[in-house]
């Protein structure tokens, strides 16, 4: 369960001042013998607060903190250039993350220009709308036209010496933190943020790691390394006797030494398993050297940002409150998948790992955390941040009953470090905005120190127009001053993709919180007491009256799942586990305050220390309306998209973005989605016919009986199965045989969290299944589509056969109920299999999406006619504010097949929404585009 901090009673509003020591902080009084309130009377207090500061309905002049004012154009701005992508399989999260860092350091004295570097290390300069992409892969093929292209790296880097002040490289794995980016740099004396190349180089190769662990007296894992293909069996068997493994079954993990922290690992079990997922690795291409190391039994898993706060050429390193990492088992029957902190768990959120900061170890362990990693960070050579990974071991642990050989030095020998990641993964909820909000920072104040520091070794690169008062303050509590229109993003809930909503809810609420005119209150939709199971009943009065709301401080938001944020809310109430919090954060921020004090460029902490507050769902509606507060729906699927929320909210008088109770009802339900839109076949709007069958008939009857009536009824042999109501990715699957739905069924009789990549007869990801199954499932003919391909292989191109004419289209609408627009479409690429996964659709770096669909494929009017398909659907369907259909389109004749309608779409940072409204004329970057979707909630036909 995830921490929330309460006890430092930090005043905080306007930061700390220039000068303040840490005296002050620790003059602060702990509060801890907070009594919870009842509901009713905090709903009161609440409303007395806000009786001094209503704010107006309708929503004021848009300011955006990023935009610069013509007096900041006379300033001098310091330039940075954000180099991000490179060869490793982590380039599309290091799009994520360098779309991250310009959200948060743009403006106030900071100007961004971007650069990309392909998987063939091509380099180019990019506009930002590209960082907005999902994955590179939806721009590289058109790069040579859009961008401006370098002959050579050589060429780009003689070109940032006169273009940039400084470099922020955001490239994870080869060549952004194995040195090369950084050689490159130091070879033409240009500055950068991060660690120097000689130390990347020893740092980032895991073997070449664990040595120099080992000469500094730091505990390492036991490991092999493999070079080449040609493994001596003889000498790997040694080694696992050695360390006590059994040659048949000893379990060991297999990685690249030379990748990111989670590309490629694998586990194997013996010798032979290990050479051959070594070699593996090798002919895949992955890296040329493996190491085979010992797995931990027994031992807990943490990682820790480390935080320069020197100055200059003095090293000052501050460990801020290290996470653990809890991995959970939910039966998958693959012990391979079950055991390792893999690159699925590590950025698409889900259950099956869970966060926790500051760790549940003992006080002590901590803080030998802290000060060993601080300690490595110094002896490596590391500069300005870090991530270190590693272990807390059990007594029973087998690598601690290891020969004292093996760890000879004179740290502690229950702490094991793993990983050094010289360029954390920055996405918005990372390790190091999650650790760094716990001890008052926010996303821009973090990365301005990282960018301070950086720029602190050479004096001629201060900057002198940055100024404390600009800091986005982190307070979430609904006191305002002025005339501030007061927004309730509300996202979680109930339905499978719970995590996505939180994702959506997340960005919406960075992004709005910019608007000095706004007040943004994050709010979570807990699940309903009588469903703690998690799929969305039919809603009673009852069941409403037991569902509750959580109004969120900042640093719980940035938080993994919905059931984290749930949990460090009851654990912010916890006397215990708030004490044990504040001590730590109390220590941290006295640390960082001890580097920081004399620095005149430091703001001071903006996150305020705040309690979450609790309410029963009609009591937070009420809250809601006494605000006069608009509320932006996140919440995917359930009450969130069936109109239930909407009706409630209509009720009592409270705007909200999106469509309204019957147009949602309407799509929530895709047999009546199909009914609706069934007469405009002449207008090139066609639909899906459908089957619609009771799963608890499906399980008790023959398998092949049911596949044969499909056959009949549908005349086709390939169907698409789906949930009747759930959220548009969870439990759709191809079907291709009685074989395929007899695995489908069995996996809804044994409440499966997912089916496995491939399990059936065609070639699919993983299938993310209902949480409880579904009263209803939906058979329908497969469509087939023409296979398009982006190959980046030699040259950038997309390919396509044409055959059958039919490609598939995600599209955004948006505008007032009647006059609803439609975006420019994107054209969906499937990368594994017949069906878009979970991660294609919401995973940050993962699937791709052409915007708008290239000219080569589809015609300029065959899109034309596409879009006025689309309008008329929405028409029909009564939407307004914004939604998204999913559809067939034929590229000749632009008529339009749908598949589902969505009326609380993907918000996350990568969705397609954003990238069709930066496609726009002008471009609408995601502050002004929901912004725009606020105004149209308060504009309601």
């Amino acid at each position: 369960m995830a921490s929330m901090a309460i006890g430092v009673s930090l005043s905080m509003s306007n930061g700390i001042r220039r000068g303040d020591d840490v005296a002050r902080l620790s003059a602060k009084t702990l509060n801890l013998n907070q009594k919870s309130e009842s509901s009713a009377s905090r709903v009161l207090s609440t409303k007395r607060r806000l009786a001094s500061s209503r704010a107006k309905r309708t929503v004021s002049k848009s300011v955006l903190f990023e935009e610069e004012e013509e007096e900041e154009k006379s300033k001098k701005n310091l330039r940075v250039g954000l180099i991000c992508g490179g060869p490793s399989a982590e380039r599309g999260i290091s799009l994520n993350s360098a779309r991250s860092v310009l959200d948060h350091i743009q403006g106030n004295g900071v100007s961004v220009s971007c650069y990309y570097i392909d998987a063939h290390l091509k380099s180019f300069a990019i506009s930002s709308a590209q960082l907005y992409s999902n994955t590179p892969a939806d721009f590289d093929f058109k790069l040579e036209s859009l961008a401006q292209g370098f002959s050579s790296l050589s060429d780009l880097a003689e070109h940032l010496v006169s273009a940039v002040d400084i470099v922020f490289p955001v490239i994870h794995g080869r060549f952004g933190e194995d040195g090369g980016i950084q050689e490159l740099l130091e070879s033409h004396n240009i500055p950068f943020v991060g660690t120097g190349s000689s130390e990347c180089r020893r740092a980032f190769d895991k073997y070449e790691a664990s040595l120099e662990l080992k000469k500094h007296g730091f505990m390492s894992v036991p490991n092999y390394l493999v070079q080449g293909t040609g493994v001596d069996e003889s000498e790997i068997a040694q080694w696992f006797t050695d360390n006590r493994l059994d040659l048949d079954v000893g379990k060991v993990v297999v990685k690249p030494a030379r990748a990111g922290s989670s590309i490629g690992v694998k586990v194997a079990f013996g010798v032979k398993d290990s050479i051959k997922k070594a070699v593996e690795l090798i002919l895949e291409g992955i890296d040329d050297r493996v190491v085979v190391e010992v797995f931990i039994e027994n031992g807990h898993e943490f990682t820790a940002i480390v935080l320069d706060v020197g100055s200059g050429s003095d090293s000052h390193p501050v460990v801020l409150l290290p996470s653990e990492v809890q991995l959970q088992f939910h039966g998958s029957g693959d012990p391979e998948e079950d055991a390792i902190f893999d690159y699925r768990r590590k950025y698409l959120p889900t259950q099956q790992v869970t966060y926790h900061t500051p760790p549940r170890f003992p006080i002590h362990v901590i803080k030998s955390i802290r000060e060993e990693a601080s300690l490595l960070f110094q002896k490596l050579g590391l500069r300005d941040f870090a991530r270190i990974d590693g272990w807390y071991l059990a007594p029973t642990s087998n690598i601690s009953s290891a020969s004292d050989e093996t760890f000879v030095g004179r740290k502690s020998r229950n702490i094991i470090f793993t990983d050094i990641n010289l360029i954390s993964g920055m996405e918005q909820n990372s390790f190091l905005f999650q650790q760094a909000s716990k001890v008052g920072f926010s996303h821009s104040n973090i990365l301005r120190t990282i960018l301070h520091r950086a720029c602190s070794r050479l004096p001629h690169l201060t900057w002198y127009n940055y100024e404390s008062s600009h800091l986005v303050q982190g307070s979430t509590t609904l006191k305002t001053s002025g005339d501030v229109q007061k927004v309730f993003v509300i996202f979680g809930g109930d339905t499978s993709e719970r995590q996505v909503s939180v994702m959506s809810g997340t960005n919406v609420w960075m992004n709005l919180q910019r608007f000095v005119d706004l007040k943004v209150t994050p709010c979570l939709l807990s699940p309903s007491l009588s469903n703690s199971s998690g799929a969305f009943p039919d809603e009673t009065e009852s069941d409403l009256d037991n569902r509750e709301v959580w109004l969120l401080p900042y640093s719980v938001v940035l938080r993994h799942t919905a059931e984290e944020i749930l949990a460090e809310c009851f654990e912010a109430i916890e006397p215990d586990r708030a004490l044990f919090t504040s001590l730590l954060q109390k220590q941290v921020m006295e640390d960082l305050m001890d580097g920081l004090k004399n620095e005149s460029w430091f703001g001071g902490f903006d996150i305020t220390d705040e309690l979450p507050m609790r309410f029963s769902l009609r009591e937070w509606i009420k809250l809601a309306s006494e605000a006069q507060a608009t509320v932006f729906i996140a919440v995917h699927g359930g009450i969130g998209e069936d109109g239930t929320l909407q009706a409630l909210l209509e009720d009592e008088g409270v705007a909200y973005t999106g469509p309204g109770v019957l147009a949602s009802r309407t799509c929530m339900d895709k047999v009546m989605t199909s009914q609706a839109l069934s007469h405009l076949s002449e207008f090139g709007v066609h639909t899906i016919s459908k089957d619609v069958k009771r799963t608890d008939d499906i399980m008790h009857e023959t398998i092949s009986n049911i596949w044969d009536a499909l056959i009949t009824k549908l005349r086709c042999l390939t169907f698409c199965v789906k949930p009747a109501r759930d959220g548009c990715s969870t439990g759709v699957a191809r079907l291709c045989s009685a074989e395929d739905l007899d695995v489908y069924v069995q996996a809804l009789k044994d409440c499966l969290p997912r089916i496995p990549p491939n399990t059936l007869s065609t070639t699919h990801g993983m299938i993310e299944m209902p949480n409880t199954t579904p009263e209803f499932l939906i058979f329908e003919p497969f469509v087939e589509t023409d296979e398009i391909i982006v190959s980046s292989k030699a040259k950038q191109k997309l390919s396509w056969k044409g055959t059958r004419r039919w490609v598939e289209i995600t599209v955004g609408v948006i505008g007032k109920r009647g006059s609803m627009r439609s975006l420019n479409p994107s054209l969906t690429v499937k990368e594994s299999g017949d069906i878009l996964s979970l991660e294609e659709k919401f995973q940050g770096g993962t699937g791709i999406n052409l915007t708008p669909p290239p000219p080569t494929i589809m015609s300029k009017d065959a899109l034309e006619r596409c879009k006025q398909g689309i309008e008329l659907i929405a028409e029909t369907l009564g939407l307004e504010g914004f939604s998204r259909i999913d559809a067939f389109v034929h590229v000749e004749t632009g008529e339009v097949l749908v598949i589902e309608v969505n009326t609380v779409p993907g918000m996350t940072p990568s969705t397609v929404l954003i990238q069709q409204a930066l496609a726009e004329q002008p471009p609408m970057y995601p502050p002004q585009f929901f912004r725009k979707l606020l105004h149209l909630a308060t504009q309601r036909v």
